[in-house]
């Protein structure tokens, strides 16, 4: 399959709470059963990166319940009990791909500026995948009224302030807008 072929699963990516993981490994299937290789690429690339964040969330609340710890094994109950601790909820799964959005679109950055169109082209469609499991974004003009009401809140007059300002923005747009958008709005809103 080449890269101008690609078509992103028709489903909606406006999901319930904890249908996300399910739909990722349902897309999965389906995209190795049509031999979609990029968008298969993708997908395994994504559940590994939520793998690898329910070891450390694992990891971390074994750490503090020192009690869950057991140097003779866990017991069956033990074992579920701390899979269901260290499983993702959709906000979670939500940045996970953000992240995984951030680190392409800093590589299209590279490869533009490496002379490389055919790498960073491939990125742009890895982006484009990444994007489809994400809840609709919010608009320039959303964020900026958003942040707007950010700063008379905090009444915010210079750079100084943009932390107390992201502060008050970030739980609001958090998995629904790219936060280096929000912060370049919040620079131009304060200069």
């Amino acid at each position: 399959m080449s890269l101008k072929d690609y078509n992103p699963p028709t489903t909606s990516s406006n999901l319930p709470i904890s249908r996300l993981a399910p739909k990722i490994q349902e897309d999965l299937k389906i995209s190795l059963k049509e031999k979609r290789e990029l968008e298969v690429s993708v997908l395994r690339m994504l559940k590994a990166a939520i793998f690898n964040k329910e070891k450390e969330k694992r990891y971390k609340f074994t750490r503090q319940n020192p009690a869950e710890r057991d140097l003779g094994g866990l017991s069956k109950e033990k074992q579920e009990k701390l899979e269901k601790e260290s499983a993702l909820n959709d906000e979670e799964i939500i940045e996970v791909i953000s992240s995984e959005i951030k680190k392409r679109k800093e590589a299209i950055d590279l490869y533009e500026r490496g002379n490389r169109p055919e790498l960073a082209g491939k990125e742009k469609k890895e982006v484009e995948i990444l994007q489809f499991y994400l809840p609709e974004q919010m608009s320039e003009e959303e964020i900026k009224k958003i942040a707007e009401e950010a700063i008379r809140k905090v009444g915010a007059k210079e750079m100084k302030d943009m932390g107390k300002v992201m502060g008050i923005i970030t739980p609001q747009v958090k998995g629904k807008a790219d936060m280096s958008l929000v912060s370049k709005i919040v620079k131009e809103l304060l200069s």
